[in-house]
């Protein structure tokens, strides 16, 4: 019934074409596959760590000492909303973290600060000098020393106390 092409041109096309039509076939089950295990799943988004480890409490404790708070831009945020500022009072190196974000009480997160370096001061949008303090408090921003020498900031936006 089917016997070997008797052209030439039928036996220079035919196995050329069933070439294209296997790869098309194979490319179409693939898809097919891939269609169906896609819409079977659910769609979770993991948006990273929820909470950043910032490191030694002693390390950091110094260096806020000696170059003013350390500021964290854009933790979570493209826009800067999330950037952080991470301060430390007192002398016992596992108590006294405190974290604000990056913009005055006063304005919205639109008017990002500039720290003054080595300094515990920053300028605002408008160019006004601020101390850390007149920076706006977080809601879900919060800092955690882990076993008394492991500093943590949790980004999960649970604002009850954790004491070390």
């Amino acid at each position: 019934m089917f016997g070997r092409p008797s052209s030439p041109f039928a036996r220079a096309v035919l196995p050329i074409a069933g070439g294209i039509v296997f790869f098309a076939a194979l490319f179409g089950v693939t898809w097919l596959m891939a269609t169906y295990v896609t819409n079977n799943t659910e769609v979770t988004t993991a948006t990273g760590d929820r909470t950043f480890v910032v490191g030694e409490v002693a390390d950091i404790a110094k260096s806020i000492a000696e170059s003013g708070p350390v500021l964290y831009p854009d933790l979570r945020d493209p826009l800067g909303k999330r950037s952080i500022v991470i301060e430390h009072n007192g002398t016992d190196v596992a108590k006294g973290w405190q974290v604000y974000y990056a913009y005055p009480a006063d304005r919205t997160d639109k008017c990002l600060v500039t720290q003054i370096e080595k300094t515990h001061t920053f300028t605002d949008c408008e160019g006004r000098t601020l101390t850390v303090e007149q920076l706006m408090p977080p809601t879900d921003v919060r800092p955690i020393v882990e076993n008394r020498s492991t500093l943590l900031i949790d980004l999960r936006g649970n604002m009850n106390p954790v004491t070390p």
